[in-house]
């Protein structure tokens, strides 16, 4: 009897010491890529359905960030991301000249927006987005309008202070006017504070789209035209150079977004909204689709190129092409 005592206690001994030695196997072997994003790609949702995919493919988890473009910049700086997923094509062509960003591709595009009330108090709805800015600033120094800047130097600000400077106002001087409003947040909240103001802002389409289906906003989209208006979206990798041990990590999640994602990217939003929220690039670019192939390079190539060739690295070992 002492002895099946003994043997019993033994076999438990064991296998506590199997589980508990599996476990740890398990998460060394748990791998883990950081990836700071612009809020607009993480708001929608599309992320989520990202690092599922992508996870049950490889094994490997992903964390996204959400910020504003300059916000997700500064933590690739910081050593906080492996990666980034931006949309400020001057803020990007910094970072990769700091040395800190490689191997840059556009894998998606979509459009800005200007939304606002149904009434449209600046009566800009259907007109060229130049015309729409005067018009807003004009209808907002009468005390007609009010404008909500996200004011985060993200992405989409980024886009607003193209688009006030094409219409003649200097951003850093209208900022300071009472009609003009910051939030100093993501796509999302500033949507939401349009909307309770009856406002009017710049946003990318499928936030947009997100928030009006879900009835948390009371906007319309009023200007859409335009070529001002696209919107690209791109991946870094963060230099190795610089400190990132995810590299080959971070390549192989941009690998499989410029090919496999690709088709998650053509199909996610369109059984909700009868379109995707985001469009893929890839295909695009190589085929020099028209007019967005021309629209993608204007407003979305450094130099002629996704990436200019002194910015690449390693590319060709992963199976990247750039155009």
């Amino acid at each position: 009897m002492a002895r099946k005592i003994v043997i019993l206690a033994l076999a438990i001994l064991v296998i506590t010491f199997g589980l508990y030695f599996y476990e740890q196997n398990k998460r060394e072997e748990l791998k883990i890529l950081t990836i700071s994003t612009t809020t607009s790609l993480y708001d929608t949702g599309f992320l989520d359905e990202v690092a599922r995919i992508f996870k049950e493919k490889y094994g490997i988890e992903v964390h996204f960030i959400a910020k504003g473009t300059g916000a997700a910049i500064n933590d690739a700086r910081l050593g906080v991301s492996d990666a980034i997923l931006v949309h400020a094509k001057s803020k990007e062509e910094e970072f990769i000249r700091e040395g800190y960003g490689v191997n840059r591709k556009i894998f998606a595009y979509n459009f800005f927006v200007i939304v606002g009330p149904k009434d449209d108090p600046a009566k800009i709805r259907g007109s060229n987005v130049v015309d729409a800015m005067k018009k807003i600033a004009e209808a907002g120094r009468e005390g007609k309008a009010i404008w909500v800047s996200r004011g985060d130097l993200s992405g989409t600000n980024v886009k607003e202070i193209t688009l006030w400077k094409a219409a003649g106002f200097d951003y850093e001087e209208i900022r300071k006017e009472k009609w003009f409003r910051e939030t100093g947040a993501g796509m999302g909240q500033t949507l939401l504070y349009a909307s309770n103001e009856k406002a009017y802002t710049l946003s990318d389409t499928g936030t947009y789209l997100r928030f009006k289906r879900a009835g948390k906003i009371d906007l319309e989209i009023l200007v859409d035209r335009g070529e001002e208006l696209i919107n690209v979206y791109s991946i870094i990798v963060v230099n190795p150079e610089k400190g990132n041990e995810n590299f080959d990590l971070a390549m192989k999640f941009e690998r499989w977004l410029v090919t496999d994602g690709q088709e998650v990217l053509r199909d996610f939003g369109r059984d909700e909204f009868g379109m995707p929220l985001f469009y893929p690039a890839v295909e695009v670019l190589e085929k020099k689709i028209e007019p967005y192939y021309s629209w993608i390079a204007k407003y979305g190539f450094i130099n002629g190129s996704e990436c200019p060739k002194e910015y690449r690295y390693r590319a060709e070992e992963y199976g990247i092409a750039f155009w």
